[in-house]
């Protein structure tokens, strides 16, 4: 399988942003997976909690800028995206990334679960290897620090993974995958979020009605009290979008 042309690739403050839907992301990272040599390649799905945050993270920023792709997740994204450079994006998020991959390429699949709580990705991996028929090829969980990043980029190394799903929280999954990608040399690393607990059952994946609709994140705030506190970036968010586009016009 050939590589496909480069997208069109836009930027949002300072961050990169591919202009790509599911289908040519799946064939862009199906591409990678069964590349005759391997090499790696960060994705990171771009959402505007990951815009907000990335203001005091240089290190988050950078991991973002140096990505081999960079997909709009949200809605909020693609909002962004048409404000401030007049340009339809669509979206990739990060499970119908992850799901997507694993349901072309099945038993040929090898992917380490890294991320979540201790027990969760053994779940996950069960679970995917059941619905998917994947094959595991490593589980860690990620509740480890700094000093052990070595240690853990090593066990993916080792473990001749296709495809690395990075649990982490925001931030620290895409460092993660940027710093050690050169160790782990995996041909597609993505930074997941939750997706590691969605497929262990321990969270829910939004309605099929808010993901058509782009606004699951409205049903995961509403129902969920442990993200509220996430309620002010968004307010954040929405500010710095309109703040920008007033500065463009001047």
């Amino acid at each position: 399988m050939t590589t496909p042309e480069p997208p069109q690739r836009l930027t949002l403050f300072d961050l990169p942003l591919d202009v790509l839907s599911l289908d040519p992301v799946l064939d862009r990272l199906g591409a990678w997976v069964t590349a005759p040599v391997r090499a790696p390649h960060t994705v990171v799905t771009l959402n505007p909690e990951f815009i907000v945050q990335s203001r005091t993270q240089p290190d988050f920023v950078n991991a973002m800028q140096v990505a081999d792709l960079v997909t709009a997740d949200g809605v909020g994204t693609v909002w962004a995206a048409r404000q401030l450079t007049g340009t339809e994006v669509p979206r990739a998020p990060g499970f119908d990334i992850v799901q997507g991959l694993m349901q072309r390429h099945g038993p040929r699949l090898r992917v380490f679960f890294l991320g979540a709580k201790p027990g969760v990705a053994e779940v996950a991996a069960q679970n995917a290897a059941r619905d998917y028929g994947i094959q595991v090829a490593g589980i860690h969980h990620g509740y480890f620090d700094l000093p052990d990043d070595q240690r853990v980029a090593e066990l993916v190394r080792e473990s001749r993974a296709d495809l690395l799903l990075t649990g982490m929280g925001a931030g620290r999954q895409e460092t993660f995958n940027q710093y050690w990608r050169q160790v782990m040399n995996v041909p597609v690393m993505i930074g997941c979020g939750g997706v590691i607990d969605v497929l262990a059952g321990t969270a829910d994946l939004a309605p099929a009605w808010t993901r058509r609709l782009g606004v699951e994140w409205i049903w995961r705030v509403g129902l969920d009290r442990k993200r509220w506190n996430r309620a002010p970036r968004l307010a954040q968010f929405v500010r710095m979008v309109r703040a920008e586009k007033k500065r463009l016009k001047k």
